[in-house]
């Protein structure tokens, strides 16, 4: 793989783009009338890093869902995502939706994909319940790697009020992350849903970040054909049409439900 693509994607002010992102915090939360912001905090990178971005410019407008699945989500997982709001002192909640989850499948025919993305549409109901509550706003915690090429669930955890995070590929996001200080344990974990045991994100898509953000950046920032990013990225053009059809299939994730035109 061609390694200065990474370096022309990762090179960036990092401590303008979090003003930048805590002004529109701000900016949103006043506009639309709101007392606050809620979020899914999972313990990976992405909801750590809206985790430190509203303990440092909206904090005492913050609520935090901390919403494991016992039976699934590691245990790791829930103790990091406590420990980080624990070290911001960002007001939360720990609720673990094993037992919703589980009762939901009484009641529906068997559908292993469809009962995992249930979880994340579990933890959407948790969001929106508590954003009604307190007249907050959901914060989406996608990227822009996983926001382009749709993987999120839809109405899941791609819903949302504000996405904070989504111009910033994964790539970014970890650079974004040792700006703010985060752990290093949380920068290099492997980043997953969770959805079902043993599930992470680069298994699932079968490329790691750096790769996928190569693509991404050479196919939507630079305007360039498949064949021409495989070459210049050093990327398979298997690997290559794989994510330029991940995009072009999950359009739909990324807009409003289609009107009927009278």
């Amino acid at each position: 793989m061609n390694r200065k693509i990474i370096e022309e994607i990762v090179k960036k002010d990092y401590d303008s783009i979090q003003n930048n992102i805590g002004n529109f915090l701000k900016q949103e939360t006043e506009q639309r009338k709101s007392n606050g912001l809620v979020f899914g905090l999972s313990g990976g990178i992405d909801s750590a890093v809206i985790a430190a971005l509203c303990a440092k410019f909206v904090k005492e407008k913050t609520l935090a869902l901390i919403m494991p699945n016992s039976k699934i989500t590691p245990k790791s997982e829930t103790e990091d995502a406590i420990k980080i709001v624990d070290s911001y002192a960002i007001e939360y909640k720990l609720i673990d939706i094993e037992f919703i989850h589980k009762e939901y499948a009484k009641y529906l025919e068997s559908n292993p994909l469809s009962f995992a993305n249930l979880g994340a549409r579990i933890r959407a109901n948790m969001l929106y319940y508590y954003a009604n509550a307190r007249n907050s706003l959901v914060l989406g915690s996608s990227d822009r790697s996983e926001f382009l090429i749709g993987y999120f669930t839809k109405f899941g955890d791609g819903a949302a009020d504000l996405l904070p995070i989504v111009s910033l590929y994964k790539t970014q996001i970890r650079e974004l992350a040792k700006s703010l200080g985060l752990s290093q344990n949380i920068i290099s974990k492997p980043s997953g849903p969770h959805l079902w045991e043993g599930h992470t994100a680069e298994a699932e898509i079968g490329l790691n970040y750096e790769e996928v953000d190569s693509i991404l950046h050479c196919i939507i920032d630079k305007g360039l054909a498949v064949d021409e990013t495989a070459k210049i990225t050093e990327v398979p053009i298997s690997d290559v049409d794989k994510i330029y059809r991940m995009h072009k299939k999950s359009e739909h994730k990324r807009v409003m439900a289609t009107p009927c035109m009278l």
